[in-house]
C-alpha cells in the first residue's frame, strides 16, 4: 500500500465534512485495511477507516444497517481513491468491557431480525454448494504457478465435500436467513458507555444466520458443537427464531452451521492465497489452516 494513500483519503474526508486535518493514532492497521482514531483541533474525535477490495463495500452495508435501525457507528463521510475506500465515522470510545456470549446472542437477534439488505451479496443453497468447487478452482490456479503442489489431501477432501454438498445444503433458507455479519466475533461488538454497537460490516452478506453464530467463538480451537448448541439455545431464548435449533439434512443445527462456516472460511482463505494476498511466502501459514478446517468440515457434515 502507498503510505500516502491514507493521508490523501483523510484529506478528502476532512474536506467533505469541512474540518481541518486531525492528529492520527493507529488502532489497528494491516495490509488491506486500517482503523485510526483522529483528533481534531477542537478536541473532537472520530474514527477513520480505510480498506481495499474485497473490504471496500462496508460503507454501503453500514448505511443500510443504520437505516434498518441496527446499532452501528454513524458514517459522516466516505471517499474513494485508487480503489481504496475511506470512511469517517463516529468514535464510540474505549470499550467499558469485552463482549461475552450473551452480548453476542443479543447482537445476533437484533441483526437477524432486521429487514435484509438487497444490495448485499447472496449466499443461498446454490452458493454454499458452489464453495468446494470454487476452492478446487483456487487450488488448480495455485498449482499452475508451482504452489500447493503437495496438497492431494486438500483436493481429495474438497472432492468429497463437493459430492455431498447438494444434499447437505438442505435447510439453508430456514430462519434465520437474511443479514450475515460474517466477521461476527466478540471483537466486532463494542460495549461502550452508550451500549452495544456492531462493527466491521465489510464482508456482510445475505444468507443463513447460523453462519454468524458458528463463527462467534473463532476458528483457532477445535469446533465445539456442544458449545454452539448452548449458544443457539441462548439465542432462541433471547428472541431468535426457533428454527435456529432445527436439524438440516439430518444433521444437528450446530454441526451443520459449524461445517458450512468452516467450508466458507476455507474458500475465503484459498481465495486470499490466490487473489488478495497472492504471496507464496504466506503458503506455509495458510495450508495447515486449510487442512485443519477441511478435516473439520468432513467430520461435521459427515461426508
Amino acid at each position: 500500500m502507498d503510505q500516502n494513500l491514507p493521508a490523501a483519503l483523510l484529506h478528502d474526508l476532512c474536506t467533505l465534512v469541512d474540518k481541518p486535518l486531525p492528529v492520527r493514532a493507529e488502532i489497528r492497521v494491516w495490509g488491506m485495511s486500517g482503523v485510526e482514531r483522529v483528533t481534531f483541533p477542537d478536541g473532537k474525535t472520530a474514527v477513520f477507516k480505510y480498506a481495499k477490495q474485497p473490504f471496500d463495500r462496508e460503507a454501503q452495508a453500514l448505511r443500510v444497517a443504520h437505516q434498518r435501525g441496527l446499532p452501528v457507528p454513524e458514517l459522516h463521510a466516505t471517499a474513494m481513491q485508487d480503489k481504496w475506500l475511506g470512511m469517517l465515522m463516529d468514535d464510540l470510545g474505549i470499550p467499558v468491557r469485552d463482549a461475552d456470549d450473551l452480548d453476542g446472542v443479543a447482537a445476533a437477534v437484533m441483526l437477524h431480525a432486521a429487514r435484509p439488505a438487497g444490495g448485499l451479496p447472496l449466499l443461498d443453497g446454490a452458493g454454499l454448494t458452489a464453495l468446494p468447487g470454487r476452492a478446487l478452482d483456487h487450488l488448480q490456479r495455485l498449482r499452475k504457478t508451482g504452489r500447493w503442489t503437495d496438497c492431494d489431501d486438500v483436493e481429495s477432501a474438497l472432492g468429497k465435500i463437493s459430492a455431498a454438498a447438494e444434499a447437505r445444503v438442505q435447510g439453508t433458507t430456514l430462519a434465520p436467513f437474511g443479514w450475515v455479519h460474517s466477521e461476527f466475533h466478540p471483537t466486532s461488538i463494542h460495549i461502550g458507555e452508550n451500549g452495544l454497537h456492531l462493527l466491521d460490516f465489510a464482508r456482510a452478506f445475505t444468507g443463513p444466520g447460523l453462519i454468524d453464530l458458528a463463527s462467534y467463538h473463532g476458528t483457532i480451537d477445535t469446533p465445539s458443537p456442544v458449545r454452539l448448541r448452548v449458544l443457539l439455545e441462548q439465542y432462541v431464548t433471547a428472541g431468535g427464531h426457533e428454527d435456529a435449533l432445527a436439524p438440516r439434512d439430518g444433521l444437528a443445527a450446530e454441526a451443520w452451521a459449524l461445517g458450512w462456516h468452516r467450508m466458507w472460511a476455507v474458500e475465503w482463505f484459498m481465495e486470499q492465497a490466490v487473489r488478495w494476498i497472492d504471496d507464496p511466502a504466506e503458503d506455509p501459514a495458510y495450508i495447515p489452516v486449510v487442512r485443519r478446517h477441511l478435516n473439520d468440515v468432513v467430520q461435521l457434515l459427515e461426508v
